[in-house]
């Protein structure tokens, strides 16, 4: 596989590989997903437009050169103007994460100056690069200095400068996400439409997606970071419809996936409201709610790879990335698709 790199959130040529629940393996055109879909079943995507979380700025104690990645905040409150963050020191996205220079040695108490903003450090969270701050001043200034000042996240497999725009899925509403619900770059309004001709639904929720890497492997084995999350009562009405009459829900993205298996694991079932999705999901969860997730081509070893063994075992997902592999499928935000049903217990491998 290669990462994408073009920003272009829905090419002519995007493909979808279908894992089945029989564990056969399908390629299709990506266009071709409304066709997995049958009367009665639900599609569920993460409505969260990427807010701009790539902040420059100056450490005032030592004068030093900073780059503030916003990474998570405890809910989605217009007033919660407090973030965990990743730093980085001098240079920019087109120096791979892992090779950045590190940043100044913070501490409780420092003042960051970012643009018009400044930020005042919590805590470090238990490595030198990953704290806990607090943006000074009125949550409308600071929302409006972010929006000013900050820029979309980005890697240095993507070379072009991403404009804030470029993250932002078609159904892209409330402000909350640090990097795009990549996901639901697969939907259109054709798509949604086609959708609707299955016989099938279409509903939303909203989880703040939270970083893919931070270019420390000690860091990285800490994501998904505990990411907020709100549920509206028509989602939850529209599982319940689907749920009654047979349907399957269809979880576009793990974001998505992250916020109903939270809600449900909580309550017993999905129910409206705010919540902070703070497990990890993989190989040993049981699933309560999601039967598929249209995701991305991960890469082995990431968590969003880890995310897909709760639908699927590891010998299916390895075959599937040998075929991805074979194939050529376009990894990271602007990549290709996959849709992974969740698992029979039948033992038959039917091969593509």
């Amino acid at each position: 596989m290669k990462p994408a790199g073009e920003p272009v959130q829905r090419p002519a040529d995007a493909r979808l590989l279908v894992v089945g629940a029989d564990r056969a393996l399908r390629h299709l055109r990506r266009g071709a997903f409304a066709s997995q879909l049958r009367r009665g079943d639900l599609v569920i995507a993460n409505d969260a437009a990427t807010i701009p979380a790539s902040l420059r700025g100056v450490h005032l104690r030592t004068g030093a050169a900073i780059e503030v990645r916003l990474a998570a905040r405890a809910s989605l409150a217009f007033e919660d103007v407090t973030f965990s963050a990743v730093l980085f020191g001098e240079g920019d996205h087109r120096t791979p994460t892992e090779r950045r220079a590190p940043p100044p040695t913070v501490r409780a108490g420092d003042r960051l100056a970012l643009g018009p903003l400044v930020a005042t450090v919590e805590v470090v969270l238990g490595h030198p690069r990953f704290v806990r701050l607090t943006f000074v001043g009125d949550p409308g200034a600071v929302w409006a200095g972010i929006a000013a000042h900050g820029r979309a996240v980005q890697y240095a497999y993507m070379p072009a400068r991403l404009a804030l725009w470029d993250t932002w899925t078609p159904i892209a509403g409330p402000p909350a996400a640090f990097e795009p619900p990549s996901a639901g770059f697969a939907l259109d309004w054709a798509m949604l439409r086609e959708i609707r001709w299955q016989g099938a639904r279409f509903a939303t929720l909203t989880h703040a997606a939270g970083l893919s890497s931070t270019g420390d492997a000690a860091l990285d084995t800490r994501l998904p970071l505990p990411e907020a999350y709100r549920i509206p009562s028509s989602t939850v009405r529209a599982i319940e419809r689907a749920r009654s009459c047979g349907g399957r829900i269809i979880a576009v993205g793990t974001t998505v996936t992250r916020a109903l298996e939270h809600s449900a694991a909580l309550q017993g079932r999905v129910v409206a409201g705010d919540g902070l999705a703070d497990q990890r999901l993989g190989p040993a969860s049981a699933l309560r709610v999601a039967d598929a997730i249209l995701s991305g081509a991960h890469e082995p070893g990431s968590s969003h790879y880890d995310l897909l063994g709760a639908f699927a075992d590891a010998y299916v997902l390895a075959a599937a990335d040998a075929e991805l592999q074979a194939r050529g499928y376009r990894t990271h935000e602007f990549g290709d698709s996959v849709l992974v049903w969740r698992r029979r217990q039948a033992r038959v491998l039917a091969a593509a």
